[in-house]
């Protein structure tokens, strides 16, 4: 996929940052230094354009990130909706905030595995005790998994390393 890069240092290391953005909520995932594993983060739930970059580009600079994933919500066939155009619009203002280089990567079908995996969970006990998940917070779990989902494919695809 295109990237966006801001910089150009080496950052092949220093975590990387998922981005699974939303208009209401962000689902945020992390990379661990060496960049081997995603781990979700949060959600932001956060509606207003400007407070979402804002609140993003203050999560990369307390974590070190040094390469931010921007889930690109593609149509099935390859096109631009018009999620994925204000995905690109955040992205760019994102990029403007930042010293990580900004990366898209697709991100179609992330919501579906994110949701079979929540579901397996689920079923293997993920969430015995305690009381009913509140469907805004089922929809931010959805979120970071996605997040997470995404950023581990461009982990296992190479994320980052050898290019600068």
């Amino acid at each position: 996929m295109d990237s966006m890069t801001n910089t150009e240092t080496n950052t092949d290391s220093g975590r990387a940052m998922g981005v699974d953005f939303g208009e209401a909520r962000i689902g945020i995932a992390l990379s661990d230094p060496t960049r081997t594993l995603a781990t979700p983060l949060l959600t932001l739930h956060e509606k207003n354009k400007g407070e979402q970059t804002r609140k993003v580009a203050a999560l990369v600079a307390e974590h070190g990130v040094t390469s931010v994933v921007v889930g690109l919500p593609l149509k099935l066939d390859g096109e631009h909706g018009d999620i994925a155009i204000t995905t690109e619009k955040f992205a760019k203002k994102l990029r403007t905030q930042v010293e990580a280089e900004v990366v898209f990567w697709d991100e179609r079908f992330t919501s579906i595995a994110a949701d079979m995996a929540l579901a397996e969970a689920r079923e293997h006990g993920g969430r015995r005790r305690g009381k009913k998940r509140t469907l805004r917070e089922e929809k931010g779990d959805r979120d970071m998994a996605a997040a997470a989902i995404l950023l581990q494919e461009w982990l296992d695809a190479g994320g980052g390393r050898g290019s600068s």
